[in-house]
This record gives C-alpha cells, structure tokens and sequence, in this order.
C-alpha cells in the first residue's frame, strides 16, 4: 500500500474517495495543465482517473501516488512510478497554482527522493519538465537533476527529460 509521507509543512496522503472533487479541480486548472503539457482532460476522464487510482493503482500496488496537503489544505498531487520513456522511474508533481513560489515544490521533489530511496531502493529518478516552465527547470537544477534530452511531442513541444540520484539529494 502507498505509504503516508510527511515533509516539514506537507503530509503526503494516499486518496481516499472524498478527494475526487479536489483530484478533478486541480487537474482541471489550466495552468496546471499547460506546465503539465497538455490541454484540459474533459473532466469525466480525469473522475475515471481518480477512481482508477481507489479500485486498480493502490490495490494492485501499481505505482505510489498521493494528494499533497498543506495545513489542511489539499495543494497538489504526487506519484512515483515507472516511466515508459526510460527504464527506470519518474518523479510526477503537480501543485496548485495558488501555492506555487513557496518553496513546496522543493520540498514534494525532497520527499518524494527520500521515499524513493528508503522505501524503493531505487538510485535514481527522472523527471519530465516543460522547456519553458523556467521555475521548475531551475528548482530541479538546484536540487541536483542532470539533463539527459529533450523530448519533442507531436505538436513540437519539448519537455526536458531529467535525472537526479536519489542518494545525497538534498
């Protein structure tokens, strides 16, 4: 079962089904989907997602997948799970804009190494970040990732594919 986390000012939750309004609202955002790198889920597949995760992901033990809260507050969303771009794992995030330039992306990257060393024995983790999200490509850099390539989608996006060791990360 994905395990509770906690950081200094975050409590990484598995969902539960009274979360599905929150799930569905944050990935309805559109700036959460445009950093996200794609345009808005009609909103009857993001609740198919979501209950996807209560009856397939957590009881099968697919992936490690959590709700981010903050005070109470539900303020984002988190996974580390097998990537289908490289062989190894990726880190996934996605924070309410209303709590973006905190420091709490940081600190969801930190936990989310920590529990993937302590408790997945994995060395490494890749993560997946637009081009032109200029904040979140300097946070990864100072926490540590590498740039492995760029990543250009159908459209001509490009996302760049990054990877950090998860021993001696910050």
């Amino acid at each position: 079962m994905t395990p509770a986390l906690h950081t200094e000012r975050l409590a990484f939750l598995p969902y539960r089904p009274e979360h599905e309004e929150v799930f569905v609202a944050l990935l309805r955002d559109e700036e959460v989907c445009r950093w996200m790198g794609q345009e808005r889920v009609p909103e009857e597949e993001i609740r198919t997602l979501f209950r996807a995760i209560l009856t397939d992901v957590y009881p099968k033990r697919l992936f490690d997948v959590w709700g981010l809260w903050h005070e109470g507050a539900y303020v984002g969303h988190a996974e580390v799970k097998k990537t289908g771009n490289v062989d190894g794992h990726e880190l996934i995030t996605a924070l309410s804009p209303g709590y973006w330039g905190k420091g709490l992306g940081t600190e969801v990257v930190r936990g989310l190494l920590r529990h993937a060393a302590d408790n997945l024995g994995l060395r490494e983790a890749y993560g997946m970040v637009g081009a032109g999200n200029t904040a979140s490509l300097a946070m990864c850099r100072r926490l540590g990732f590498r740039p492995v390539r760029d990543v250009v989608g159908d459209d001509g996006t490009v996302t760049r594919m990054l990877v950090i060791s998860t021993t001696g990360s910050g």
